[in-house]
């Protein structure tokens, strides 16, 4: 196995472990942290998989997605710690509340 495959297992593996984080954590700033591992996994495994053959050079497109969407991560980081600090002022905690889970645990004896 080239080292090629090597990076972009290691962020597909990357995605994964950030999609589980976002999927079992309440806790807003984990889902962001999740949010932001899953586009290191992204952007790790575009690098990697820009390389075709290793006595050519790299494909350019690849890594220029990889610095638009850096930018547009940090933004979209910047914007949702901004949302949770509202989250947080409105209702005092720093999670988000299933109202549907809520509502049917008032319901039941």
């Amino acid at each position: 196995m080239s080292h090629i495959y090597l990076y972009a297992l290691l962020g597909v593996a990357l995605f994964v472990l950030g999609l589980n984080a976002l999927l079992v954590h309440r806790h807003l700033l984990k889902k962001i942290l999740a949010l932001n591992v899953m586009c290191s996994g992204v952007f790790l495994t575009l690098v990697a998989l820009a390389v075709r053959h290793p006595q050519q050079p790299a494909d350019p497109v690849p890594h220029a997605m990889v610095i638009t969407g850096i930018v547009v991560t940090v933004s979209a980081t910047a914007l949702a710690l901004r949302l949770m600090l509202r989250v947080f002022q409105a209702t005092g905690k720093s999670e988000l509340v299933d109202h549907l889970t809520e509502s049917h645990r008032d319901r039941s004896p």
